[in-house]
């Protein structure tokens, strides 16, 4: 179905997509915020995730937006990244105009209880303590390729110094509507739905000056010297090897490229290398923050894995990650790789955007991250002119690019 799209005097972008039948009588809202941690006050990281929570406080019976939709048989969530903050609903498309309603009413009357706000940073510093295993290796590695990137969490003592008036600003600096896209995907039908919208959201004020965005990452450097870090616990001797995903907004063809490069070399080449190399025992590589590609407009990782077999150092099995890199540099991937790694990536692009909340998701994401690059149904078409000279000049971007080299598991480096 066709997605509408209008942008309100405001500056509030805003996104209605019917899909009839497809959420069963439901429907999705997402409201995307451009401002994530990369924009956390300095002393405050966790200001964007904290606030994140904020728009959910948790009350008794009947409090709040989250408990209404609850009530009404839906459910609320959210997700804090580098560079935006998104608000999701899934409910009955009977009870859309309410979920409008809450959504306009969370930004108009945002003013957090001191006491709500200590419960929140309670629960976000457990939620730092569950993820620091998973997160170290990416946070070392996004440390060591672009300094000052911060991941979404926050720090518990910087957010135990939080106070109400930092949430508040924050929320009065970047959650203004001309850095906003509001979605609504499902069982609706657009021109009642846009004008519902422009009667609840049209006066909300626009903020005062430009909209703010994270200071620009410093030039890379441009060396094919790696740059060690600390070596980090694993359960077994391993390497870990970072590189850059060029910034999408800035070049998307290159981006796309290197997401092709790494499904070709995770899906044929690293196999096939950990068979035949004696000094690996496993291998793999991924794209993106935590494997999200596409994911953010800040430079992100490319991570390649590789595990070491017994007496192997840290730079003996890089060696065999960069002789991969240079094979597919020389030679670009076979036709039939190049198909199978496009093949993959878009099956895995059309589950993410199969759901009604994950389509809603991704229109507001690319809305603010690529917002004229046609949308999620423009993705196939921009995977598919990706090329095996492309996939080659990639790898040689990594090859002469800035990377990281990180021992895991003994502290070989």
């Amino acid at each position: 179905m066709t997605l509408h799209e209008h942008r309100l005097p405001n500056g509030l972008r805003v996104q209605v997509e019917p899909r009839p039948g497809h959420g069963r009588g439901l429907v999705a809202v997402a409201l995307t915020v451009a401002a994530g941690s990369d924009l956390d006050p300095a002393g405050r990281h966790g200001t964007a995730h904290l606030v994140e929570h904020l728009m959910f406080p948790r009350g008794g019976a009947g409090r709040g937006h989250a408990a209404r939709v609850a009530a009404a048989g839906g459910v609320c969530n959210a997700e804090t990244h580098r560079d935006r903050t998104v608000l999701h609903t899934v409910a009955p498309a009977a009870v859309l105009d309410a979920v409008l309603r809450g959504e306009a009413r969370r930004l108009r009357d945002f003013a957090p209880a001191p006491e709500t706000l200590r419960t929140e940073t309670a629960v976000i510093a457990e939620e730092i303590r569950g993820a620091a295993a998973g997160g170290r290796l990416w946070e070392t590695v996004l440390g060591a390729l672009h300094p000052g990137g911060r991941d979404s969490y926050g720090t518990p003592a910087e957010l135990a110094a939080t106070t109400v008036a930092d949430a508040e600003g924050f929320v009065r600096r970047h959650y203004r509507p001309e850095a906003l896209a509001l979605t609504v995907v499902g069982e609706v039908d657009p021109a009642p739905v846009l004008h519902r919208i422009r009667e609840l959201f049209g006066d909300v004020p626009p903020g005062a000056g430009p909209v703010p965005v994270a200071a620009p990452p410093p030039p890379p450097r441009t060396t094919a010297r790696p740059t060690a870090t600390a070596p980090l616990p694993a359960p077994a001797p391993a390497v870990a090897l970072g590189h850059l995903l060029p910034a999408p907004a800035h070049d998307l063809p290159a981006h796309l490229a290197r997401v092709v490069l790494a499904e070709v070399l995770g899906r044929s080449r690293l196999p096939a290398l950990v068979r035949a190399d004696p000094r690996l025992t496993s291998a793999r590589v991924t794209c993106g923050l935590y494997g999200q590609w596409l994911g953010a407009r800040a430079p992100e990782p490319v991570l390649a894995v590789l595990g070491r077999a017994p007496g192997v150092r840290a730079e003996e099995a890089a060696a065999a990650w960069t002789d991969a890199l240079h094979r597919i540099a020389d030679r670009p991937p076979t036709a039939g790789e190049l198909r199978r790694a496009r093949n993959a990536l878009l099956l895995a692009h059309h589950r993410g955007a199969d759901s009604l909340t994950a389509r809603a998701v991704t229109h507001g994401h690319l809305a603010l991250l690529l917002p004229d690059a046609g949308g999620i149904d423009a993705l196939p078409a921009a995977l598919a002119r990706t090329t095996g000279r492309q996939v080659s000049t990639a790898a040689r971007g990594l090859l002469t690019g800035p990377r990281s080299l990180t021992a895991l598991g003994d502290g070989d480096a």
